[in-house]
């Protein structure tokens, strides 16, 4: 394992196979808490943090406990990153209180964010070792959390824009999407 295959891990799962802009994953959160800038950014520590801790967790049970139990992954995944979103709920309801209000429901979406159970499986497919894995998690929840700030950051412009009453709300929140994606696309392929 040399440090270059390391950087590109890293970053292929940040930009190059970002979750959002060419997996199409975990779009509902990211529509939904792109609202400000603050949420977004929350969101997505919250949702870095949950990821790298579920990454951890899910390998070390799956190398570890789960030889011949295969078949119970997926029950497993889902049961070890809700039980971490129940810890960063609880932690941010005590302590960031405000935070906590501003994501509201997207909170325990987390939950059922599909990006972060593809993450751990994509661990297992590609045969990560640990360190790997915790990379690509890191890479993947830092590129998700990238795109929710970039589409934040595009939505408090588009507030103070003169956008065609037709266009207003969210048509105009899913072409800004489709750019940011398409302009993304442009990585693909740099990085194999």
């Amino acid at each position: 394992m040399s440090v270059t295959t390391l950087i590109k891990i890293f970053i292929a799962a940040m930009i190059v196979d970002n979750m959002v802009f060419i997996r199409y994953l975990g779009m509902c959160p990211y529509v939904g808490v792109t609202g400000d800038m603050d949420s977004a950014t929350g969101m997505g520590f919250a949702v870095i943090f949950v990821t790298t801790l579920a990454t951890v967790v899910t390998w070390i049970v799956y190398h570890y406990f789960m030889t011949g139990l295969e078949f119970l992954e997926i029950l497993v995944f889902i049961f070890t990153i809700a039980s971490l979103v129940q810890l960063v709920e609880i932690y941010l309801k005590k302590n960031v209180p405000a935070l906590y209000k501003s994501l509201g429901i997207y909170l325990p979406l987390i939950t059922t964010n599909c990006s972060i159970l593809a993450i751990t499986f994509i661990n297992i497919d590609k045969s990560y070792n640990f360190v790997e894995s915790l990379l690509f998690a890191f890479g993947a929840s830092g590129g998700f959390a990238i795109a929710l700030i970039i589409l934040a950051g595009v939505r408090e412009r588009l507030r103070f824009s003169n956008v065609p009453k037709f266009l207003k709300g969210y048509p105009i929140v899913f072409i800004s999407i489709g750019l940011i994606a398409v302009a993304f696309l442009g990585f693909k392929g740099l990085i194999k």
